[in-house]
């Protein structure tokens, strides 16, 4: 079992590219998941995140936008695994 984050991003994004390749490097032997959305692909999300992207989001909750909050994310791991023994 592991924990699913989704990073809301976009084609061409470099800032989303840099926290992408950030993220992947501070997940790194844990049990994460990274879902990338491309927000273009749909109205909704476009509307609600396109001018904030990337935008990380764990179980609902919006973990950091722009550039990654490693305190923030581990802070975010560290729980989930305290309380499910996932991550």
């Amino acid at each position: 079992m592991s924990l699913q984050l989704t990073l809301y991003t976009r084609p061409r994004c470099g800032l989303c590219d840099l926290l992408h390749e950030d993220l992947l490097a501070l997940c790194r032997g844990r049990a994460v998941d990274v879902l990338l959305v491309d927000v273009d692909g749909d109205p909704d999300l476009k509307a609600l995140y396109g001018t904030r992207i990337p935008v990380l989001v764990g179980e609902g909750v919006v973990l950091c936008e722009g550039r990654l909050d490693a305190d923030a994310v581990r802070a975010f791991l560290d729980q989930r695994r305290a309380a499910t023994g996932v991550a």
